[in-house]
């Protein structure tokens, strides 16, 4: 670890731009990243804050087909979408390139130059998938197949999705092109390869040694599973059509492949950053007295763990990360979020259901932040969160305080007297606050921390209920000039310490009570935050209840996206042979209803019905038990085919057949005439 840095680079993973933001994203990378960078420029940091879209590689070739639109299309429609919604949410990056940008293909391209003059690939000719009637190389997404390790019939060319096994496509039983479902042929083709193998004693002394007791666990844990299993040559070259070309002879056709060039998009970005501010970007990536953080999420962990490390290692100059707080994944009510499948809830869409509530979506998603394992979001918990916690506890405290503020002393802070025990007590602990969530922070422990911010607001709620000075003000006003006083001092430090987590509600907070935002410092140092004589302003409303209805809508949204794939994914039976109209109208299909119902004795699947079917009432055994309760089918209006055959059924005689159908979530489902109008015996043609 770096003891006191002259400098901080941090870096937040690159978005594809093959889909706008969703609230994964934000808990697992960009939501802890910002809290990070804005405390430390509260605390007088010289920081750079990176980031960029990731605009090459596989994915953005697999929308454009998907659209029926260019490469370029895609990627100048979701970069657009990306950054507007970082800049509405308040990411403070303080650069947001992309790696379609001219000097993002130079440093790649200089950077693979340099690695490829000094001997650090190993060029081989290897047998790599090909689509001969698409007549070309198949990238790893653009094949499918069974896994060889779980059998899942559904694994990409590169990973198994259902076991997390890392695959090459070549492994994969049954390979089919994604993109002409034909099953592609091998062909040889010339590569460039980073040789992992070189780098694994490195790796070792890096981070299993030198890292080992200030590296998030499942970080560190999945790097020595990876080490452990010994590390193969990876290749840093493809055969695509997207990308950055290969900038050496005999290359012609070949793009970097993109997990190589998308990491050098931070530094790209940072030189694109530097060049804008009119500083020196080496001392960033170059100078030993530099902090470098990746924040990233599990899936990413190889790539900036080993990787990424390898390339840096072998070009030569620059630092490697001091820390990788890598979260784990965040689910959507239950179930895994799915940017194919629109199982998501996405930044875009969630800035214009719920306007001015940036700051409540950050709040939820870091108090349920997956650091150390997969959490879930719920809508529930979503509201909650706003109205048990935001509200109730956050800005009920800077209420009553700006509200008595305003109804005692017309805004104005009064002079103390004499500080009672409790209230030396209650200003020294607010002093130790800033040390306790800083303490949190620096450790990446950023939901611990929120709820140590958390614990300030309970501290000025508890003081005020303790002392009561809307009590007080009767018998003793003097009295309640220092608990006042006391309280203005609690609710500016609250102020200062949340603009990390809560920048749109720091904000506020500066305009409530007129004052420019304190160092963080001063929090911790300073007896009197805020002066006697200091005007305040008005109270507002800073966390607005969240009523069932906006909820209700957001889970509605949701159950219409799962029935939209159920749909998208049910299986049709094929089209039986062809009949006559002499076979249909033979069929005699009547409108009945059931009167009578009631289990066949040592049958699990059959009911015995008693059906009014207009000519008569007749008994018809049918097979759905394991979905209907006796009671439930009483009185439901049938479609009933009364001149099949009757036939035995344990002992028992079905004169007919109950018309059924199965929905979308493969539930039996009676085919119902249920209208009014529609009399029992109605004959169906």
């Amino acid at each position: 670890m770096i003891e006191n840095p002259k400098r901080y680079t941090i870096t937040a993973a690159l978005p594809y731009t093959n889909g706008p933001i969703h609230i994964g994203h934000l808990a697992g990378v960009y939501v802890p990243s910002d809290i990070y960078a804005r405390y430390l420029r509260l605390q007088g940091k010289d920081v750079a804050f990176i980031c960029g879209s990731d605009e090459h590689g596989v994915a953005i070739s697999m929308k454009a087909k998907k659209e029926g639109i260019t490469p370029q299309q895609v990627i100048d429609k979701y970069d657009g979408i990306i950054r507007k919604s970082f800049e509405d949410f308040g990411i403070s990056f303080d650069n947001y390139s992309r790696t379609s940008a001219k000097i993002h293909h130079e440093t790649a391209s200089a950077f693979f130059r340099k690695l490829y003059e000094n001997g650090d690939f190993v060029e081989e000719v290897t047998e790599q998938l090909y689509d001969e009637q698409a007549q070309q190389f198949l990238a790893d997404r653009f094949v499918m197949g069974t896994c060889p390790k779980c059998g899942n019939e559904e694994a990409y060319g590169d990973q198994c999705e259902k076991c997390g096994s890392t695959l090459n496509a070549t492994d994969l039983i049954n390979p089919k092109s994604t993109i002409t479902g034909t099953t592609p042929v091998k062909k040889e083709t010339k590569h460039w390869f980073l040789p992992l193998n070189r780098y694994e004693a490195f790796l070792r002394e890096w981070i299993l040694e030198g890292h080992k007791n200030d590296w998030k666990p499942n970080v560190y844990g999945q790097v020595k599973s990876w080490v452990d299993g010994g590390l193969e040559p990876r290749a840093v070259t493809r055969d695509l059509d997207w990308g950055i070309d290969v900038p050496v002879e005999g290359a012609e056709g070949k793009k970097l492949y993109v997990w190589f060039d998308a990491p050098i998009g931070y530094i790209s970005s940072t030189k694109e950053w530097a060049a804008r501010e009119g500083k020196d970007w080496e001392p960033y990536w170059k100078d030993a007295d530099t902090k470098l953080v990746h924040f990233i999420g599990k899936d990413n962990i190889v790539f900036h763990c080993i990787i990424f490390p390898a390339m840096l290692k072998a070009e030569g100059s620059f630092i490697l990360p001091d820390n990788v707080p890598a979260n784990e994944f965040l689910n959507l009510e239950g179930n895994k979020l799915s940017t194919s499948k629109n199982w998501a809830v996405w930044l875009h869409e969630y800035l214009i259901d719920f306007p001015d509530k940036q700051d409540v979506l950050r709040y939820a998603l870091t108090a349920n932040a997956p650091e150390t394992k997969d959490n879930d979001f719920t809508w529930k918990d979503f509201q909650a969160r706003n109205n048990n916690e935001l509200a109730a506890i956050y800005g009920n405290f800077i209420n009553r305080v700006v509200v008595l503020t305003n109804k005692y002393y017309d805004g104005i802070v009064p002079q103390p007297n004499e500080f009672t025990e409790v209230d030396e007590q209650i200003l020294a602990e607010l002093k130790a606050y800033p040390a306790v969530i800083a303490s949190s922070i620096e450790r990446y422990r950023f939901r611990e921390a929120l709820g140590e911010l958390m614990n300030v607001a309970r501290l000025g709620n508890k003081y005020l209920a303790d002392e009561e000075p809307w009590k007080m003000v009767k018998t003793d006003p003097e009295r309640v000039k220092t608990q006042m006083y006391v309280a203005l001092q609690i609710a500016t430090a609250l102020g200062i310490l949340s603009e990390p987590f809560l920048p749109f509600t720091a904000k506020k907070m500066v305009t409530i009570f007129k004052n420019d935002l304190i160092s963080w410092e001063k929090v911790s140092k300073s007896s009197e935050l805020v002066k006697p004589g200091h005007k305040i302003g008005q109270a507002e409303i800073l966390f607005a209840q969240i009523e069932d209805a906006e909820i209700q809508k957001q889970i509605d949204k949701l159950e219409a996206t799962k029935t939209a794939n159920k749909m998208e994914n049910k299986t049709v039976e094929p089209q039986k042979e062809t009949a006559t109209f002499e076979d249909f109208s033979k069929l005699d299909l009547r409108v009945g209803t059931i009167l009578e119902a009631e289990k066949m004795p040592k049958a699990n699947k059959l009911l015995v019905l008693k059906v009014d079917t207009g000519m008569d009432v007749r008994t018809i055994v049918s097979g759905i038990a394991e979905h209907f309760s006796p009671e439930e089918v009483v009185g439901k209006r049938v479609t009933v085919l009364v001149n099949l055959a009757p036939r035995a059924l344990r002992g028992v005689e079905s004169q007919g057949m109950i018309l059924m159908t199965n929905n979308a979530e493969g539930k039996l489902v009676f085919v119902n005439p249920d209208a009014d109008g529609v009399d029992n015996g109605a004959l169906i043609s």
